[in-house]
């Protein structure tokens, strides 16, 4: 078992998991062309990882382009669009907030984007927004990316059309534009933002306005103070608060798990900087913006603060080792065990390393009764029963406990009684079934207890002579064993013998098998029918000619015993053809 101490202290701990692979490019796949310069970036999940960043660039591993944090997200959708005909290389960064740990830097994948040949379409305010009324004076102009758009012209004015607030000024590759000083108040201001590109500028873009409000002044931006921005291993249910700020009416708080989404909070409104308590998830990272306000507005350009959730039982990064390991014990332990029959109570004992363990019954309607809470437990009834291991990990407040579980059946088992060995001759040698009762599972052998063995009770090519046949209860309640004693008239004897003077087969002999041990025959003698002694060979003599006294026999039947070198007799009847 992979296990570890987590150590809890100050923002340091270890973790433990097993090898994490890099994830590839799903949307656009790698290798791609004529991709859409306003694209959502796509890649695989990997389990365990906190988060991840993304880096775009024109050659392999840069960042010229951005380089961004995107929390659990496993897509980004460039907010500034991406360069025309250029192969864009994606970079993606395993990235664990631990202090002291190494990101793990993925190789890149490349695609390459369209040759737009038309200019960008119009693009829409974001704030202010068309029509709004109270607008601070020391706002700043937000809009929406206009797709294939490399830069964007603006103008304001206090009239229809107007820009006596400012002339047409390319303001760059961006969506947003700070004016010098600030809106004259209670003044309505038009304004237009026409998206702009090689192949031109956006037409007919429609002018927006707003009324500012009112001059008084912005509050400022203000910090987290629990968690610390940065945080990790901060508690599932945290307090969140941050630093008053004095001239703030309200904050708006919007929290995502990744930095463009707001699936936690959106904008929600506080009176105060007063603390509230929120469920996250385990093992997240989790971005937080707090904006103050007031009557003239919001503050401007707060900046976005991050913190990682409790840990819980992984799987996580070593980061000593670059693989990634659970918290939870492993276990190995079996589906199925047997009761040997007239052996109970069946002690069973794990042999998994672990900080406790439990063992239950389970009834047929799943119900679960407690059996032991210790390293082993005694089992006296068939059935089904669950086996828990558990590690327990010091966090915060307290400990965690994480579980490994494993269900399993209890099954009767006995040794087996060997019935019969029923033996038939075929082309390669003897086949010899061996029949077998009990109540068990089982396998079988041929002359050695150790095996091989093997799930058929058929055995084929057995050679000539003497055998022990084994079969085991697989479940470990015994071996029973039974010896075979070769019946020699089923191999060397001939059924039958044609003496007519053709040459072939004139004479009736013993015939060594051509496998086996050698067999050594001390007499052969021959009777016919009524008992009446005919003719005694020897095993290396040409055999019996079917003639008695001189005088040919009959067809018929006749019968042989042989004597081998231990004494065993050996009876058997063949025939005589003319």
């Amino acid at each position: 078992m992979l296990k570890k101490l987590l150590l809890i202290s100050t923002l340091c701990f270890s973790i433990l998991g097993k090898a994490q692979t890099c994830p590839g490019l799903s949307s656009p796949l790698n290798g791609d062309s004529n991709v859409s310069v306003n694209t959502t970036i796509s890649w695989e999940a990997s389990d365990g990882i906190p988060a991840y960043r993304i880096r775009l660039g024109t050659t392999p591993g840069s960042a010229d382009i951005l380089e961004r944090s995107v929390g659990n997200s496993t897509s980004y959708t460039p907010p500034l669009g991406l360069p025309e005909n250029t192969q864009i290389y994606v970079t993606i960064i395993l990235d664990f907030l631990f202090e002291g740990g190494a990101d793990i830097i993925c190789p890149s994948q490349s695609f390459t984007t369209e040759d737009v040949i038309t200019p960008p379409s119009c693009t829409t305010m974001k704030t202010p927004l068309d029509g709004a009324s109270n607008v601070s004076v020391f706002s700043n102009l937000v809009w929406n990316y206009a797709p294939s758009a490399t830069s964007y012209v603006v103008s304001l004015g206090t009239t229809p059309g107007g820009n006596d607030i400012l002339s047409p000024i390319n303001v760059g590759n961006t969506l947003s534009y700070n004016p010098p000083g600030q809106f004259p108040a209670n003044t309505t201001i038009y304004v237009t933002v026409s998206p702009s590109n090689e192949n031109g500028t956006a037409t007919g873009c429609t002018e927006t306005s707003f009324t500012t409000g009112e001059l008084a002044s912005l509050p400022g931006c203000t910090n987290l103070v629990s968690p610390l921005n940065g945080a990790i291993n901060v508690p599932l249910t945290p307090f969140i608060e941050w630093v008053p700020v004095p001239e703030a009416t309200g904050y708006r708080v919007t929290i995502g798990s990744s930095p463009e989404t707001a699936d936690i909070l959106d904008n929600a409104s506080f009176a105060t900087n007063s603390t509230f308590v929120l469920d996250f998830e385990a093992n997240r990272t989790f971005f937080i913006t707090i904006v103050p306000y007031n009557a003239a507005g919001n503050a401007l350009s707060c900046g976005q603060e991050s913190f990682s959730t409790i840990l819980g039982c992984g799987p996580y990064l070593d980061l000593a080792t670059g693989e990634t390991v659970t918290l939870n014990p492993e276990i190995d332990f079996p589906e199925t065990l047997s009761l040997c029959q007239n052996e109970t109570p069946f002690i069973v004992t794990s042999n998994d390393v672990a900080d406790g363990y439990r063992w239950y019954k389970v009834d047929q309607f799943g119900n679960e009764t407690l059996l032991s809470e210790t390293i082993e437990v005694a089992l006296t009834e068939n059935g089904t029963y669950k086996y828990e291991a558990y590690n327990l990990i010091p966090q915060s407040g307290g400990s965690l406990e994480c579980p490994s579980t494993r269900e399993f059946n209890v099954v009767s088992s006995e040794i087996a009684s060997i019935d019969d060995l029923l033996t038939s001759e075929n082309t390669f040698g003897l086949e010899v079934t061996v029949n077998a009762s009990g109540n068990g599972d089982y396998e079988f052998a041929i002359d050695t207890i150790d095996g091989p063995y093997q799930n058929s009770n058929i055995f084929n090519a057995v050679a000539p002579g003497t055998h022990t046949f084994y079969v085991r209860d697989k479940n470990g309640c015994g071996i029973a064993e039974k010896k075979f004693v070769q019946d020699l008239t089923v191999e060397g004897f001939p059924k039958f013998f044609t003496p007519n003077g053709d040459n072939v087969n004139d004479f009736w002999q013993f015939i060594q098998p051509r496998s086996g041990a050698e067999i050594v025959l001390q007499s052969i003698r021959i009777f016919d029918r009524y008992g009446k002694f005919l003719k005694e060979i020897t095993q290396n003599s040409q055999g019996w000619d079917g003639n008695f006294a001189g005088q040919p026999l009959p067809s018929g039947d006749y019968w042989y015993k042989a004597l081998d070198i231990t004494n065993r007799e050996i009876l058997g009847h063949f025939s005589l053809k003319r």
